[in-house]
C-alpha cells in the first residue's frame, strides 16, 4: 500500500509538471510582454525616484516619462517619415533607382549580378497600394492585437514602477532570515542590469540610426535615410541584427559601384567595432557583463526555442540567468558586484 501511495504521488507530481510546462508554454507571449514591462520599469526607476526626491509625485514622474517617450517617437516621426514616405514611393514605383540596378545588372557578373538582379527583382515585386486594399482587415486586426500588447506592456510598467516594493517584501517575507539580504541584493542588481541595458539600446539606436543615415547620404545611397533607421532599429537584435544591416547597405551600394559598397562596409562595420572597442566599454560600462560568445549562443537557442520575436529578450535572459549562476553557483556577493550606472547614476544599495 505504501509502494503503491508513493507511485500514485510521483504520477500526481509529473502529471501536474507536464500541465503546468504546457500551460506556460502557452501563454508564453504574455509572460514575454510581462518580462518587456519589468524591464522598462526598471529602466525608469531610477528617473521616477528621482523626480520624487524633488516633490514629484511617482504617478506623475511615469506620466511624464510615457509622455517624453511619446514625444520623442512625434519628433523623430516628423524628421523621418516624410523622407521615408518619398523612398518608399520610390522604391514602389521604380525610377531611377531601378534604372541604376538595372544598368549596374547589365555590367557585372557572378556573385555581384544574381545579387543585383535579386534586389531589382524584389523592389518591382513589392505590393502596390491596390494590392494592399484585400489583406486590409487582417493587417487592422493586427494593429489592434499589437496596440493592445503595447497598452498592456506600458501598464504593467507603469503598475510595477508602484508595486515592487511591496512584492519584494511579500517574497522576501516567505524566505528564511538569512537569505533574505542575498536575495533582495540579487533582485536589485538584476534589476539594475535590465534598465542600464535598455537605456543603453534607446542610446544605441538613436547612435546608429543617426550616423549611418548620415554616412548613407554622404556616400549617396539611394534609400539612405530607410537604411540608416533599419540598421539602427535592427540593433535590438543581438549578432543578427548588425550582420543583416550591413549586408543590406553594401547590396544596395553595390547599384553604385564597387568603390561605394566598400565605403558602405566600411561605415557599417567601423561603426560596429567603435561600438564594441569604445562606446559599449567606456560609455555603456557592459550593462549586463556579458561575453559575446554567450550571446551569440543565447539568441541562437531563444531563436531556435521560440521563434525570432523572442531574440529580443534573449540578451535580458541572459543577464538574468548569468547573475543568477554568479550568486547561486559561483557564491559572488552581489553587493559587492558593479552596479551599471547608464546616464542615471548607481544608487547605493541597502545594507541590512
Amino acid at each position: 500500500m505504501p509502494l503503491a501511495r508513493k507511485a500514485f504521488i510521483v504520477s500526481v507530481v509529473v502529471v501536474a509538471v507536464v500541465v503546468g510546462a504546457l500551460a506556460l508554454w502557452k501563454i508564453r507571449l504574455v509572460i514575454a510582454l510581462l518580462f518587456v514591462a519589468l524591464t522598462i520599469a526598471a529602466a525608469m526607476r531610477p528617473g521616477v525616484e528621482g523626480l520624487q526626491r524633488r516633490g514629484i509625485p511617482r504617478a506623475i514622474g511615469v506620466l511624464l516619462h510615457y509622455l517624453a517617450f511619446l514625444a520623442l517617437i512625434g519628433l523623430l516621426l516628423w524628421l523621418i517619415v516624410p523622407t521615408a514616405i518619398s523612398q518608399v514611393q520610390h522604391a514602389i514605383g521604380g525610377g531611377e533607382a531601378h534604372a541604376q540596378l538595372r544598368q549596374a545588372a547589365a555590367h557585372t557578373s557572378g556573385i555581384e549580378h544574381d545579387l543585383l538582379v535579386g534586389i531589382d527583382r524584389r523592389l518591382r515585386h513589392l505590393p502596390t497600394g491596390s494590392a494592399l486594399v484585400h489583406p486590409a482587415l487582417t493587417v487592422g486586426k493586427t494593429a489592434l492585437k499589437v496596440l493592445a500588447g503595447f497598452l498592456f506592456t506600458l501598464a504593467v510598467a507603469a503598475y510595477w514602477i508602484f508595486e515592487r516594493d511591496r512584492a519584494e517584501a511579500l517574497v522576501l517575507s516567505l524566505m528564511a532570515q538569512q537569505q533574505r539580504r542575498l536575495s533582495r541584493d540579487t533582485w536589485r542588481l538584476i534589476e539594475q542590469k535590465l534598465g542600464a541595458f535598455v537605456r543603453g539600446q534607446v542610446l544605441m539606436i538613436s547612435f546608429v540610426s543617426s550616423v549611418l543615415s548620415a554616412a548613407f547620404w554622404a556616400l549617396g545611397l539611394p534609400y539612405w535615410l530607410l537604411l540608416g533607421v533599419f540598421a539602427g532599429i535592427v540593433e535590438m537584435v543581438p549578432v543578427v541584427g548588425p550582420l543583416a544591416a550591413g549586408a543590406l547597405a553594401v547590396g544596395v551600394a553595390l547599384t553604385q559601384g564597387w568603390e561605394t559598397a566598400v565605403l558602405a562596409a566600411i561605415a557599417v562595420y567601423g561603426l560596429r567595432l567603435l561600438q564594441d572597442y569604445v562606446i559599449n566599454p567606456r560609455v555603456l560600462g557592459h550593462a549586463v557583463g556579458l561575453s559575446p560568445l554567450i550571446v551569440l549562443i543565447t539568441v541562437s537557442v531563444v531563436a531556435i526555442l521560440f521563434g525570432p520575436f523572442y531574440v529580443m529578450l534573449s540578451v535580458p535572459l541572459a543577464a538574468v540567468f548569468a547573475t543568477l549562476v554568479d550568486v547561486i553557483v559561483r557564491d559572488r556577493d552581489p553587493a559587492e558586484e558593479p552596479v551599471p550606472s547608464l546616464i542615471f547614476p548607481a544608487k547605493e544599495r541597502e545594507v541590512s
